[in-house]
């Protein structure tokens, strides 16, 4: 009997300690929870650039004509009649401006032009003729239409026109294929001198005139009869 409740009490004994060393069953993991993807926040479309309005440049105000003052060599016409034909040349009108003496000569004012000792005969455009009807120039035929005069200077005391059937150029763009011919002009010299650059065309009756050119203290002029 004694032994018996040594063996009861010693299974006993055993049976507790086996259950302390046993670790109690591990609970299963619960899976992580699944977590949705978030979507970036949209960004709102970028507004289009305001409209800049044009910058209207500030007004520059028109010269006055005292700013300006009047041109140095100001247009002319010259018109006339010969034998009830109009005969008209356009030019600008140079003045002289205290260069009397340095104008004509070889080291003077119209010896700088690039086709000296050709000169336009005025100043600017190149001077133009108009005819409404065929002319004679002393000798020289001129059938009615438009042309450029210019007098060549080689001798300033002895002009000699030249009628060029070029027409439009600048006055400096003279070129001597264009002639229609040249007419040696009668020359005077003035009692004074004569400012501003002048044409003058007269009628002496019977289909006959002359054109006349004067500035400084000389002119020139050549018989005209309208044929």
């Amino acid at each position: 009997m004694k032994s018996l409740l040594v063996c009861t009490g010693l299974f006993i004994a055993a049976a507790t300690l086996f259950a302390q060393q046993t670790p109690p069953p591990t609970p299963p993991a619960t899976p992580p929870e699944t977590v949705a993807p978030q979507s970036p926040p949209a960004t709102p479309p970028a507004a289009p650039p305001a409209a800049v309005a044009p910058q209207t440049p500030p007004a520059i105000p028109p010269a006055t004509v005292a700013e300006q003052g009047p041109p140095k060599s100001p247009p002319a016409t010259e018109s006339g009649t010969i034998g009830a034909k109009a005969i008209t040349i356009t030019y600008s009108s140079p003045k002289v401006n205290g260069r009397a003496g340095k104008i004509f000569t070889k080291d003077g004012l119209i010896s700088h032009d690039a086709h000296y000792p050709v000169w336009r005969a005025g100043a600017n455009a190149a001077t133009k003729l108009h005819t409404d009807a065929d002319l004679d120039i002393t000798g020289l035929k001129v059938p009615k239409g438009d042309y450029t005069l210019f007098v060549d200077i080689t001798d300033p005391d002895n002009w000699v026109l030249i009628v060029n059937k070029q027409t439009g150029q600048w006055g400096l763009a003279y070129d001597k294929a264009q002639d229609l011919g040249q007419v040696k002009m009668t020359m005077e010299k003035q009692p004074a001198p004569v400012e501003n650059l002048k044409y003058t065309i007269k009628d002496l009756s019977g289909n006959k005139g002359t054109l006349t050119l004067v500035w400084e203290n000389l002119s020139g002029s050549v018989p005209i009869s309208v044929q």
